[in-house]
């Protein structure tokens, strides 16, 4: 479950929208203080708005972040799952070769028996 947000979505939307509709562009520290929001959150928000709307190359959209969580969280079940199956297969293989010996040595013990009868 994620944490809780500090601010919530809508005051982030409407930030970033009198950021981005003000002209001349307004300092993000001053806004910030107005709205009573931490000066580098706005920020944040202003950039993953640019992000999102593809005026920046340097950071994932957040389509692009939900994306890679999703397939983080489905590699590392994979992996837990690939684990498990590798253990299942080490001790499926050690029953194999145990009960392999034991057939192993019945075949010994006849052939050994026919020998004895046969001599």
């Amino acid at each position: 479950m994620p944490a809780p947000r500090k601010y919530p979505l809508e005051l982030r939307e409407r930030a970033v929208r009198m950021y981005r509709t003000a002209e001349p562009k307004p300092v993000i520290r001053r806004m910030a203080e107005e709205l009573g929001v931490q000066h580098e959150a706005l920020r944040n928000w202003i950039r993953q708005a640019e992000a999102d709307a593809g005026e920046r190359d340097d950071m994932l959209t957040t389509a692009e972040r939900e994306e890679l969580a999703a397939l983080r969280k489905e590699n590392a079940q994979l992996k837990r799952a690939n684990e498990v199956l590798q253990t299942a297969s080490a001790f499926f293989a050690a029953q194999l070769c145990a009960t392999r010996r034991d057939v192993d040595r019945e075949v010994v013990r006849d052939h050994v028996r026919r020998a004895v009868a046969a001599a």
